[in-house]
């Protein structure tokens, strides 16, 4: 087994900071007290929840109480569908959620179980120009009395592509009185957007500590105005009754420790990874079948989405992983066989370019060598199996 050397996946899960490790380390062994107790010890662990929470509401620019620690990103989204959702078809007799086509299926899933469970519920998704961004205008054609949750994630998992969420929160507000809730899966968008300015329309914004270099089983649900919704973990009274259940210390301390990280690293880093992707894009663009993905949108600088027509994806990571190179395709598989993303898919890109689909994504931590070292090791890969094709035919 060898240790990967190139670390390309953040999107996936970013390093571990040492500052996280260290952080939590005094609320992973020990006497860790019930933050909802009354003694010493609980009030040492709630002082260390409300610490954080202060941080984490800092970071998108609420008062603390909107704050809502969860177990992460996916539990993060479902409440805000599920919960707004539920909450809405009591007193409603239709109740429809809007999200786009190439949100995560932490979002999508939780909207088509809504509609599967309730007769009463639908789900209209929006789609994407070939750029991968929402149609604006096909949201306003979306929007009328029904409408209880829109939902459009600040910037997407593959293509590190921008989302327009001051036109989301526009099209809501001209609905008039009639509150829509607005939801953002900001996950991807964390590490590198001002979430405070970029989602200062969106009612509740989704957060999770791991792709900020946090602990896993770790995220919260950030609502900036007064949002309606059911716990969908009753019980306990926790979180102001909208998670039941004991609050992991250690998890919000994490989470609030890789903001901290975060927040600072963006003064130098952002422009020194944004190097780093405009050198991937176009050297590995000009590789043999090669498309970047997106070209003619906004993105974060740490996401290079690129697919090789005529080339499938699992047998390019392979090769990189060979290589020591972790990437991903971002897609999924089924009975062994590659299905194409459903984001790719909504964009129209061609099912002979999807599928060989490559997702590198890069933190602060990556370097000039590291990225020389990937160029290298995806252009042997391509010429790999290109010729191996050759030899078939």
């Amino acid at each position: 087994y060898r240790v990967s050397q190139y670390y390309f996946d953040h999107a996936a899960s970013a390093p571990r900071r040492d500052e996280v490790t260290e952080a939590m380390a005094p609320w992973m062994h020990g006497v860790v007290g019930n933050p909802s107790g009354s003694h010493r010890a609980a009030r040492d662990a709630r002082r260390a929840v409300e610490e954080s929470r202060d941080v984490v509401a800092s970071f998108v620019g609420v008062k603390p109480g909107g704050v809502i620690f969860t177990g992460g990103g996916t539990e993060s989204c479902t409440l805000a569908v599920a919960g707004v959702a539920h909450q809405h078809r009591r007193s409603h007799e239709r109740t429809t959620l809007v999200v786009s086509a190439i949100e995560h299926h932490a979002v999508l899933d939780a909207a088509r179980m809504m509609a599967h469970d309730f007769d009463s519920v639908y789900v209209r998704e929006i789609d994407v120009d070939e750029d991968g961004v929402l149609d604006v205008a096909a949201l306003h054609d979306a929007l009328d009395d029904s409408v209880a949750l829109v939902s459009v994630m600040a910037v997407n998992n593959e293509t590190g592509v921008l989302q327009p969420l001051d036109a989301v929160a526009a099209a809501v507000q001209g609905l008039g009185p009639a509150h829509v809730v607005t939801h953002s899966d900001a996950v991807a968008a964390a590490p590198w957007l001002d979430l405070a300015y970029y989602c200062a329309g969106i009612d509740a914004v989704s957060l999770c500590a791991h792709k900020l270099g946090g602990p896993v089983n770790s995220g919260a649900l950030i609502l900036r105005n007064d949002v309606a919704l059911d716990a969908m973990m009753p019980g306990g009274g926790q979180e102001r009754g909208r998670r039941g259940g004991t609050v992991d210390v250690a998890a919000c301390v994490g989470l609030a420790t890789a903001i901290r990280c975060v927040q600072a690293d963006r003064t130098e880093g952002d422009e020194r990874v944004r190097a780093h992707q405009r050198r991937l894009r176009a050297e590995l663009s000009q590789l043999p079948g090669a498309h970047a993905t997106g070209e003619g949108a906004a993105t974060v600088p740490g996401t290079v989405h690129i697919t090789f027509e005529g080339l499938a994806s699992d047998e390019l990571l392979f090769l990189l992983d060979q290589d020591g190179v972790c990437a991903s395709a971002a897609s999924s598989c089924s009975s062994g066989a590659a299905v194409s993303s459903h984001v790719l898919a909504a964009m129209h890109v061609a099912p002979e370019r999807a599928r060989g689909a490559l997702r590198l994504t890069m933190g602060y931590e990556t370097s000039d060598d590291d990225v020389t070292a990937v160029i290298a090791a995806v252009s042997r890969a391509v010429d790999c199996l290109i010729d191996e094709s050759r030899q078939r035919s």
